[in-house]
């Protein structure tokens, strides 16, 4: 017999499961958010980052230790901007603080799934309304559901540190590194609202669009990162500029 057999063909690759995923995203984001644009799937790591996020904050928050730094964040963030508190104010805010968990985790559960399907529809209106992309809204809040990760995982890192530093002040912002600067100062707010593990959630979301849109990474990286620090710096002046 002088035929030759066809060769058969590769059988599919499975699609990764819910743990595969959540690793991935960490260790070897590019591969994963192939598997994700090709099958995407956001409820379960949507909602297995909220349970995170949800039970650490609430967690940290029913303890005094929670309860006092949250209290002293509220006051010192209002300070920031300006606002000096009356014992009256300061009184009824010390009255709420035992309903802050309560009050944290209602709106980090109505709010952590809003936030992310704007932040997918801002970005699906412009990678393919003004970049020319095909993407599906679906795929899109996928890759933004699964960059989730890395905030899960920060809270996961910090709320443990918060409790032993008896602050809700991230322990992974760059104003960590320069503790002798004067926490009024414009640098000292800049630096101080620059954090590490956001710029890590950012830098993994531009490889889960540059993947889905068959994109370079570092355009898109440079893109969001420039607007991140646009936010930050924008803040930190209006904070210097009221609190003078």
């Amino acid at each position: 017999m002088t035929g030759i057999a066809a060769s058969a063909p590769a059988p599919a690759e499975a699609p990764k499961g819910l743990l595969a995923r959540v690793i991935g995203v960490v260790v070897s984001p590019r591969a994963t958010f192939a598997d994700v644009a090709a099958k995407p799937r956001w409820a379960s790591v949507l909602i297995l980052c909220m349970v995170v996020v949800i039970s650490g904050v609430f967690v940290l928050l029913s303890t005094d230790v929670g309860r006092e730094a949250t209290l002293d964040q509220q006051v010192r963030t209002l300070e920031s901007f300006g606002v000096k508190l009356t014992d009256t104010q300061y009184a009824q805010m010390e009255a709420r603080a035992d309903n802050a968990r309560y009050l944290a985790a209602a709106s980090q559960l109505v709010g952590i799934p809003i936030v992310a399907m704007i932040l997918s529809a801002v970005l699906l209106g412009v990678f393919n309304a003004i970049l020319g992309g095909d993407a599906t809204f679906q795929k899109v809040f996928a890759v933004v559901a699964h960059t989730g990760v890395i905030t899960a995982l920060a809270t996961a890192f910090s709320l443990p540190l918060d409790y032993v530093r008896e602050t809700l002040s991230s322990p992974t912002n760059l104003g960590v590194f320069v503790p002798f600067l004067d926490e009024a100062s414009f640098l000292s707010r800049l630096l101080g609202s620059i954090d590490l593990f956001q710029i890590w959630a950012l830098v993994t979301l531009s490889i889960g669009l540059g993947v889905l849109y068959k994109r370079r990474t570092g355009p898109i990286a440079t893109g969001l990162l420039l607007m991140y620090a646009v936010i930050v710096v924008a803040v930190a002046a209006i904070r210097s500029a009221l609190s003078s």
